[in-house]
């Protein structure tokens, strides 16, 4: 089993309550990343839905989470409809809710309706001419580790507040649904310019799912508008080897003094 289904299994733990390990692996500093946490939520979300895909979630992270220590997920069923359905889930740990999110489901192989796309792909260089980490350097989070992370040059360079490249597993695992959050949040954040370094925590983490991605490398652009008293947000965009938008995200972080 690779990495990220290993680290999202789920045992039963009663009505409504799942019980799961958090992994270390998607550290960044000694908390995992926000990503892989609101992952784990809409894992859990989907054993109790009708529909098969996420449509939209949003998370809001109260507490940090302890890696590598136990944790119960619990359930609860908002609403069941024909096409959509919504649930919540809530991660507890210590006795204490770490974590809050709401998602909806819905089947994306079954929509049919209007469509349009008027953001593409950017030009940029093929990831064999982006900047990667070079092999045998130590990564600086083990979150780092788990991606194949390759940083357009004129964005790692630049002085505006955004970021993009390529990306996709190490191991080799191919994209899906339930993957998107974690590349929604596995660039370096669009602060960096401002010599931002380190952890930067995210508040809350909204990703929007609008197709199945196809197997292969995902770009994404992400870019920061607002930074006001150590608060900002961050707007992404990726796309699927096939050049279609399979997620949109914003989420609101925090730079830490």
């Amino acid at each position: 089993m690779l990495r990220f289904d290993a680290d999202l299994e789920l045992e039963p733990a009663g009505d409504h309550r799942w019980h799961t390990r958090v992994s270390s692996a998607w550290d960044i500093g000694t908390n995992p990343n926000g990503g892989y946490v609101q992952a784990m939520c809409l894992q859990a979300i989907g054993r109790e839905l009708p529909h098969p895909h996420p449509l939209t979630a949003t998370s809001h992270f109260l507490r940090p989470l302890a890696s590598d220590h136990d944790a119960d997920i619990v359930v609860e069923t908002v609403r069941r409809g024909s096409t959509v359905s919504t649930g919540t889930a809530s991660i507890v740990q210590d006795g204490k809710e770490r974590v809050r999110t709401m998602a909806t489901f819905t089947d994306l192989g079954a929509q049919r309706g209007r469509t349009l796309q008027r953001v593409y792909p950017p030009s940029w260089p093929g990831p064999e001419d982006c900047l990667r980490r070079e092999e045998g350097t130590e990564a600086p989070f083990r979150f780092i580790e788990q991606f194949d992370i390759r940083i357009v040059p004129e964005l790692a360079q630049t002085s505006a507040t955004e970021i993009g490249g390529w990306i996709r597993f190490a191991d080799g695992r191919d994209p899906d649904l339930l993957s998107m959050p974690l590349f929604a949040d596995g660039f370096p954040p669009t602060v960096m310019s401002l010599n931002v370094l380190g952890w930067v925590p995210t508040l809350e983490l909204t990703v929007h799912f609008r197709s199945i991605p196809a197997p292969g490398w995902l770009q994404g652009h992400f870019e920061t508008e607002v930074v006001r008293d150590g608060l900002f947000e961050e707007d992404g965009t990726i796309w699927d080897a096939e050049g279609l938008v399979v997620a949109k995200s914003r989420q609101m972080a925090k730079i830490l003094s």
